[in-house]
């Protein structure tokens, strides 16, 4: 595990002060997505599936303030979409900086270069640069040539400029778990921190077939510990050990999906951010009115194979204040990569998918639709109330 004590600290007196006021349900961390539009079309990536009216689409930033104070979470993660191409991410960024808001700026990079002079080195902010493995692999998954070496400039011009940096890589089922231990032996040397999870199957993506289930997973990062242990490698990784332990079989956990709610161009998304199950207005409506116990690993067929660290960072959290015990053996003999794994929840229960993607879409598609014909009527009234006067 590696947070920077700041954080580590803000954030750990923020969940103690939702126990103490007796919050079962609290965020940890806002998922502010400003837009969906990308620059680059990943095979693994479900979220750039829209018309083009929707991708057009852009929050604010009074939009994003005004989400970030209602929610109240510590953190805020900016992901996308591709958030530097939003024209005025620069002042969003410095309003959450303002706001003392650890941001997380998740971006593939391609215009890290260009856009870094609209940001100042803070504490608060940390590019979060997507990277899926070394060359081949990344540009392989992202499905275009030459981004890892632009990625990995991009990193070491922001690193010399003062700001902080770290990768974020999405496994997939197939990638040999030798080389991803090269990649984080390689992000080790370039001084960053790394946050990994399991890719989510996102029903929308171009490619649906290389997800891990969640005994691939467990058995992979089992591997992968095992051969870290073995080169005596010191990756830096952005998680807990406690959800660490997790994706190595050895924690029974379920997940919190409004642990990391999120924000977008649609609204407050239902459940959580990899899920898109419709939409209110208010972060209350999402907390109050969202039948939480309807989804997550054995309540919902699309959740079943699901360990992203959106979903189970915050369980995480959650038990290190309540179950400290748990992280007692982590401490003394590290994680376990052998002997058998924690219990798996029951699947046979769960209700089955739904697909709402395209009713959800239809709705948007109108509300845009009813907003173009209001601003094309109104010089028309203007017209006709000048006519009026006269």
């Amino acid at each position: 595990m590696s947070v920077p004590v700041r954080q580590a600290a803000t954030v750990a007196a923020y969940i103690a002060k939702q126990k103490m006021l007796g919050r079962k349900r609290y965020p940890l961390v806002l998922m502010l997505e400003p837009l969906f539009r990308c620059n680059l079309a990943c095979a693994g990536c479900g979220k750039i599936d829209y018309p083009a009216p929707i991708l057009n689409q852009r929050l604010s930033p009074e939009q994003c303030f005004k989400a970030v104070d209602e929610c109240g979470a510590p953190m805020v993660a900016i992901p996308g979409g591709e958030p530097l191409i939003h024209k005025e991410i620069g002042e969003i960024v410095a309003g959450l900086v303002e706001r003392k808001k650890f941001v997380s700026l998740c971006t593939n990079a391609l215009l890290l270069e260009k856009k870094l002079d609209l940001f100042e080195p803070s504490p608060y902010l940390f590019f979060s640069v997507h990277l899926d493995g070394l060359k081949e692999h990344h540009d392989d998954a992202v499905c275009q040539e030459g981004v890892f070496e632009k990625a990995v400039k991009a990193i070491k011009t922001a690193q010399d400029k003062g700001f902080q940096v770290n990768t974020n890589a999405t496994i997939f089922d197939g990638y040999p778990v030798e080389e991803l231990a090269d990649y984080l032996d390689e992000c080790a040397k370039m001084g960053v921190n790394v946050t990994m999870s399991p890719g989510f199957a996102y029903e929308r993506a171009p490619d649906t077939e290389n997800f891990l289930n969640r005994q691939k997973t467990k058995n992979y990062f089992r591997e992968l510990f095992k051969i870290r242990d073995e080169r005596g490698s010191k990756w830096t990784l952005s998680h807990s050990d406690l959800y660490l332990d997790f994706l190595a079989g050895n924690q029974e956990m379920r997940c919190t999906p409004w642990g990391m709610p999120t924000y977008n161009v649609f609204g407050w998304q239902k459940p959580c951010y990899l899920l898109g199950e419709g939409h209110v207005d208010t972060f209350s409506e999402l907390m109050e009115e969202t039948d939480w116990d309807s989804y997550g690993t054995g309540a919902y067929e699309k959740c079943a194979d699901c360990m992203a660290h959106c979903g189970y960072e915050p369980t995480a959290a959650d038990m290190s204040f309540s179950k400290p015990w748990k992280l007692l053996p982590l401490m003394v003999n590290g994680i376990k990569t052998e002997g058998p794994m924690a219990p798996e929840i029951d699947l046979r229960a769960a209700r089955p998918a739904i697909d709402v993607h395209e009713e959800i879409v239809a709705a948007k598609m109108d509300e845009l639709a009813a907003e173009k014909r209001a601003k094309e009527a109104a010089p028309k009234e203007r017209v006709n109330l000048i006519d009026n006067v006269k």
